[in-house]
């Protein structure tokens, strides 16, 4: 067992209070900025995000090298036409998790539909229809309610991402680390941090019971639910989902320029 100091664990506590200010002070920054720059920043990123996505599971051939995997293919399947992307059989699974994310709703909610755009006064006065006629979910948007299911599915893709990520720490047999080695740990990390921040996985793991000490193992799935609401609070499961659609697009894009010669995945050891 590891024993701490009191000044280690008072300089633990002012690292940590330091990284909090910095968030804060980047939110406060943020609300300085005309009420219009975040919706039409997610429309920007997200369309962008979508047209790439739609260019890999339809026209780019499979972005593999040197036993590294992009995440748009993984896992790894084979498809029955030459002429259709393994990913369309791929990507249906995290696209839908997070096209049906509590989160994301929210952000295309208001950066597409305006409904609301944000909750700045001024931005209320631009909402398409008045408070009271808000009727919920429906029609189409009914099927959001099935995002659970794509966190059962998302888990299974990232177990994938996992296994071939620790396959690519022993090229040639051996244990070595390139620079792709660490890309796809990065992104790994992230998607992690993502999916199981989920408010549906924070459910699973203990929300749905209203007495621990009533269950069998109540203090273990009180303690699971405390630790995913943890990374899931103060709006981290936002900054996780942007973190990791931003390496997801990386190392898709790094394992491309590799297959294209531009640059060299270089070990590091």
């Amino acid at each position: 067992m590891m024993l701490y100091t009191s000044a280690a664990k008072d300089r633990a506590g002012l690292g940590a209070e330091k990284g909090e200010q910095a968030l804060a002070s980047i939110a406060a920054a943020t609300k300085r900025l005309p009420w219009w720059v975040g919706p039409i920043t997610v429309t920007v990123v997200l369309t962008a995000f979508g047209v790439y996505s739609f260019y890999v599971a339809f026209f780019a051939q499979v972005s593999e090298v040197d036993g590294i995997l992009s995440p748009f293919y993984s896992p790894q399947v084979s498809s029955p036409f030459s002429w259709l992307s393994p990913a369309v059989f791929v990507l249906w699974i995290p696209l839908g998790f997070r096209a049906t994310c509590y989160y994301y709703r929210k952000a295309y909610y208001r950066a597409f539909f305006w409904d609301p755009p944000a909750c700045s006064s001024k931005a209320q006065q631009r909402e398409p229809r008045s408070p009271e006629n808000y009727r919920g979910e429906r029609a189409l948007f009914v099927w959001n309610n099935i995002h659970r299911y794509f966190l059962y599915g998302s888990i299974i893709v990232v177990a994938f991402l996992w296994y071939e990520n620790i396959l690519t720490f022993f090229p040639e047999g051996s244990f070595g680390v390139t620079v792709g080695t660490l890309v796809l740990l990065l992104n790994n990390v992230f998607l992690s941090l993502y999916t199981f921040s989920c408010h549906s996985f924070r459910h699973l793991v203990g929300g749905n019971k209203d007495c621990y000490t009533c269950i069998s193992g109540g203090g273990a799935r009180r303690g699971l639910h405390n630790a995913v609401t943890r990374i899931n609070e103060k709006g981290r499961h936002a900054l996780w989902a942007w973190i990791s659609l931003f390496t997801v697009l990386f190392a898709d894009v790094y394992i491309r320029l590799l297959l294209a010669g531009v640059i060299e995945n270089y070990r590091i050891f």
